[in-house]
């Protein structure tokens, strides 16, 4: 049988479920293979806050103007791994999308991200665009305060429903296949399947 090699970006904005998709689609025997074990499968994203040495501090995304630098070479640094092990899975939530529309917003820099579509193109990347309709941001607060250990970045959901319509606007300037899933009225394990279906038809499971 061929080999699996999917390659996914998840992008949106809180309370879409992301993270919760990403874990799901990186065990979709459809997406990454039947599992008859538990085994090593890289699960990455921009979002993590290793900038910092404290909780909830700042990364690839939310970076200051001081750690550009730092931002931009971690970003190639993602794009000459993937180069590396192209004949694998990799499922990424949040990535440069989140980093343009956080910086847009907060700083008023866009930050022009075509070199690193350049190179993620011919390793066959898909980005998943997850939305939900302004009125159902707070039904899921009010899910994601249950588990939530930072309930303070849920207080404004407006912020939410303007990041993502910008994240809307950006991501037609992308270079890579783009899916926009609504989850307003989708589980996580109805996403996962659509994303399966349309991997499966866009031949984005398999390298040439």
């Amino acid at each position: 049988m061929s080999k699996l090699t999917p390659k996914i970006i998840l992008e949106g904005t809180r309370l879409t479920f992301k993270t919760d998709i990403a874990f799901a689609i990186n065990e979709h025997p459809r997406i990454v293979g039947p599992r008859k074990y538990k085994y090593h499968s890289p699960l990455i994203s921009a979002e993590w806050c290793a900038f910092t040495n404290f909780p909830w501090g700042r990364g690839a995304i939310n970076f200051e103007p001081q750690e550009e630098s730092l931002a931009m070479e971690t970003y190639a640094t993602w794009a000459h791994l993937f180069e590396l092990q192209r004949y694998y899975s990799w499922i990424v939530d949040r990535f440069h999308i989140s980093t343009r529309a956080y910086q847009l917003k907060t700083y008023n820099k866009d930050y022009d991200f075509r070199w690193l579509e350049e190179r993620l193109a011919p390793l066959g990347f898909h980005i998943v665009l997850l939305t939900r309709s302004p009125d159902s941001f707070e039904a899921a607060r009010t899910e994601r305060l249950k588990v939530s250990g930072n309930p303070s970045q849920y207080d404004n959901l407006q912020i939410f429903v303007e990041e993502q319509e910008l994240m809307r606007r950006l991501i037609r300037d992308s270079m890579l296949p783009v899916l926009e899933l609504d989850m307003t009225h989708n589980t996580v394990e109805t996403a996962a399947d659509r994303i399966a279906d349309w991997m499966e038809s866009t031949g984005g499971l398999y390298m040439p």
